[in-house]
């Protein structure tokens, strides 16, 4: 049985992906088409242009004579002291609330007393010569001090803010 070989056998494959993209990007334009035209029958009757006819409008509340619910003003005398009022609570303050960092200004402040302590008893460890003690006491000094890097900056004041 003999078997005919084609010399062009390497550009077969790169035609039929080229058809195949030709083919999905036809039908793509054709849906899109279809959508457009179904969108355009839906909420325009025909023989009115798109572009002569707004649909909203946006009315200022100094036109209109009220004002929005959501809209905040200033309560009291205006001065600015006095908590906002919303518009939904005409009459009600508003809460006030409180942050309160001395949890973690204590925290922070034990750490630097304690790393103060350590680093005097590292100095008198090497005055007497106890390398044990001066590495017990160096490692401990390196946790105080990861410790303090991470709780004595203003994100972590924040994130632990009491709040009343």
């Amino acid at each position: 049985m003999a078997m005919q070989i084609s010399g062009n056998y390497g550009h077969d494959g790169s035609i039929y992906a080229e058809r195949v993209k030709e083919k999905q990007a036809s039908t793509m334009e054709e849906k899109a088409r279809e959508e457009e035209k179904k969108t355009d029958s839906k909420t325009e009757p025909k023989g009115l242009n798109k572009l002569s006819d707004p649909r909203d409008e946006f009315i200022r509340s100094e036109k209109s004579g009220k004002e929005s619910a959501g809209q905040h003003r200033e309560g009291g005398n205006g001065n600015g002291k006095e908590p906002k009022v919303s518009g939904n609570n005409q009459g009600k303050r508003a809460e006030k609330c409180e942050g309160n960092t001395d949890k973690v200004e204590r925290e922070i402040k034990k750490l630097k007393e304690k790393k103060q302590q350590l680093e005097a008893q590292i100095q008198s460890a090497s005055a007497s010569g106890d390398e044990k003690k001066i590495r017990e006491l160096e490692k401990k000094l390196a946790q105080v001090e990861q410790e303090l890097r991470q709780k004595d900056n203003d994100t972590y004041r924040r994130r632990h803010t009491v709040f009343s």
